[in-house]
């Protein structure tokens, strides 16, 4: 599942298409994807996982799930979930993608301020979500949209390998210190693998995601398929990444 930095990447190739007019709409989505036909795209937003084509009134919301893709002025044997061709020739496909429409403007409908990769993101705000839910695993919170919208499971798994905090470690039982590098992680691990993601180097710096030997202490990795209410795949040191129980 493409991950927040993975979308803004999305945004930055899609960006020669704001201010341009969709001649046509193609696609395979049950949504009423002919609205968009002859309507100006005003901007190209993301917010966490989901990227937003913005119109006058309201706004294509692209979620890719787990194995959706797209395409910039090319094609997929494939007919799309959703495809806007413009006037010029120029043409942007969605395959096996969430197709949804936001209705109104998205400054409504959406929390800036909630999105690690946005300049509007809000640590502070973040900390008082985490606090009340002290129970909660810190791998399912960092997970939590709600929370860190763009966080996916790479980066989760690499932030409490870096901050070295156990993936089943209750929120609750944190210390302070520990909570706020875990805020202050969520952020500048994002930015990281925006950084490398664009390099195309991102695989050569995980740590411990997909990896079976810990590089700090070479002490051979935990792994959980299933871990937590997300059942996400777990990859974790139990000699370096402390458990902290809550309680």
């Amino acid at each position: 599942m493409p991950e927040g930095p993975s979308i803004v990447i999305l945004k930055e190739e899609a960006a020669a298409f704001a201010g341009r007019t969709v001649l046509r709409v193609r696609g395979n989505s049950r949504e009423p994807i002919q609205r968009m036909a002859g309507c100006r795209v005003l901007a190209l937003r993301s917010w966490g996982k989901h990227f937003l084509v913005e119109f006058e009134g309201f706004s294509l919301r692209i979620h890719l799930l787990l194995f959706g893709s797209y395409r910039i002025d090319e094609r997929r044997a494939t007919e799309p979930r959703v495809g806007l061709d413009f006037g010029d020739g120029g043409e942007l496909n969605f395959y096996a993608c969430s197709v949804k429409f936001v209705e109104g403007p998205l400054d409504a409908a959406y929390d800036w301020s909630a999105d690690v990769m946005n300049d509007a993101w809000d640590p502070a705000q973040a900390r008082r979500k985490l606090r009340m839910q002290p129970l909660a695993l810190a791998a399912d919170a960092l997970l939590d949209q709600n929370v860190f919208a763009g966080v996916g499971n790479i980066i989760k798994n690499e932030v409490l390998h870096r901050i070295r905090v156990h993936p089943e470690s209750r929120i609750g039982g944190l210390p302070p210190r520990k909570l706020g590098e875990l805020v202050e992680q969520a952020r500048e691990y994002s930015f990281d693998f925006l950084r490398w993601k664009r390099a195309y180097v991102l695989r050569q710096h995980f740590q411990v995601h997909t990896r079976t030997v810990c590089p700090r202490d070479g002490q051979r990795l935990g792994y959980r398929k299933h871990l937590g209410l997300a059942r996400r795949r777990a990859f974790f040191c139990e000699q370096c990444q402390r458990l902290y129980p809550f309680g």
